[in-house]
């Protein structure tokens, strides 16, 4: 919904340029591109906490196909830890 939004008013706004590939980009959209990366990272961050595990643990994304697949399994599938652990006390409890 924020991507449309955001495609609509570079077009209103007339701030969309092409690149030397021939894409379209807008700058609207770039900045909420740039925005929703920090509420990925914080988001990863606190279920990397739920899974005892430090937020650096994010950076596992980087690595080629397993880091995906390591971040769906770890963040998306398994359980967080039951009761208090170093990040605090069980948000489920």
């Amino acid at each position: 919904m924020i991507a449309i939004v955001a495609f609509i008013l570079d077009a209103i706004l007339g701030t969309r340029f092409t690149t030397a590939s021939g894409a379209q980009v807008g700058i609207v959209g770039m900045l909420v591109a740039l925005g929703s990366i920090y509420f990925a990272i914080a988001l990863y961050a606190k279920r990397w906490h739920d899974r005892n595990k430090s937020g650096w643990w994010t950076l596992i994304g980087l690595v080629p196909i397993i880091g995906g697949i390591w971040l769906l399994v770890e963040l998306g599938i398994l359980e967080g830890t039951r009761g208090a652990n170093q990040y605090g006390s069980d948000p489920l409890a």
